[in-house]
C-alpha cells in the first residue's frame, strides 16, 4: 500500500511540536492575513479541504460555509475549530470524500513531504474527483529551484518540486492551470516571526515576491463541462 508519508502519526507529533514550538499565535495571526489572500479563488458559501491541514491555521481562518481538513498528524483533531471535519487518512489513498463535492482544495508546504511522484499523482486524482466542475486546487510549497540544499533542512522533506513540475502532472491528471508563479512566499516561517504589518505589505506588492519569494503558487482549476 502507498503511504503518505515515511512517518508514524508518533514522529509527525514530535517534529511539528517541536519545530512550531512557540508559535501559535503568531502563525493563527499570520494565516489570518493569509486567508484573505487566498480567499480570491474561495466561495464563501463553498466547501473547502485543507489537504496537509497541519494545525488548521488556514482551515480556521477561511471563509466558507463547510470545512474540512485532512492529515495524519493526530494533533489536527484538537486544533480545528468546531464545526471542522478532520480525516485522519493516507491522502494518495481514495478520499472518504463523494465525488464533485468541494469547491476548494488548499494545501501549503504538503507536497514536499509525499514519498513518491506516484503518492503526489494519486493524491491529485482524488483532488481532481473530490472537486466540483469549475472547482480550484490551490497549492504552495518549497520551490527546489532556489533552494539548493536549504530544501533539505527539514527532516520530512523527500520529494523536491518546482512550479513547473507541479503544473506537468496537474495538466496530466486532468487539471487546467489557472495560475502558476515560481516566486510567491519566502521559503519558510519555521523559527522565524514577521511584523503583520509586512506580511500585508509584501501579499500587496508582487514585485517583492521575485525578490523574496522561494515557494510556488499554482492555482488549477477542474474543467466545468
Amino acid at each position: 500500500m502507498m503511504s503518505e508519508t515515511m512517518h508514524s502519526r508518533d514522529d509527525l507529533r514530535q517534529l511539528y511540536r517541536e519545530r512550531f514550538k512557540g508559535a501559535a499565535e503568531y502563525r493563527k495571526r499570520m494565516w489570518g492575513i493569509l486567508s484573505r489572500f487566498f480567499q480570491q479563488w474561495i466561495p464563501a458559501d463553498g466547501t473547502v479541504l485543507d489537504l496537509g491541514c497541519g494545525y488548521c491555521e488556514f482551515i480556521n481562518a477561511i471563509t466558507c460555509a463547510r470545512k474540512y481538513g485532512m492529515d495524519l498528524n493526530p494533533d489536527a483533531v484538537i486544533f480545528a475549530a468546531a464545526g471542522t471535519t478532520i480525516l485522519e487518512q493516507d491522502c494518495s489513498q481514495p478520499w472518504r470524500i463523494e465525488s464533485n463535492f468541494l469547491d476548494a482544495v488548499f494545501t501549503s508546504n504538503f507536497f514536499e513531504h509525499l514519498p513518491t511522484k506516484a503518492a503526489l499523482e494519486s493524491t491529485l486524482v482524488q483532488a481532481l474527483r473530490a472537486l466540483k466542475p469549475g472547482g480550484r486546487l490551490i497549492a504552495m510549497g518549497p520551490n527546489i529551484r532556489f533552494l539548493a540544499g536549504a530544501y533539505w533542512d527539514f527532516f520530512d522533506h523527500y520529494l523536491p518540486l518546482t512550479e513547473k513540475s507541479l503544473v506537468e502532472v496537474l495538466t496530466k491528471v486532468g487539471f487546467e492551470i489557472e495560475v502558476s508563479r515560481a516566486r510567491f512566499m519566502p521559503y519558510t516561517t519555521a523559527g522565524k516571526t514577521y511584523p503583520m504589518l509586512a506580511i500585508r505589505a509584501y501579499l500587496a506588492l508582487p514585485f517583492t515576491w521575485r525578490l523574496f519569494g522561494r515557494q510556488f503558487l499554482v492555482v488549477a482549476r477542474k474543467a466545468a463541462s
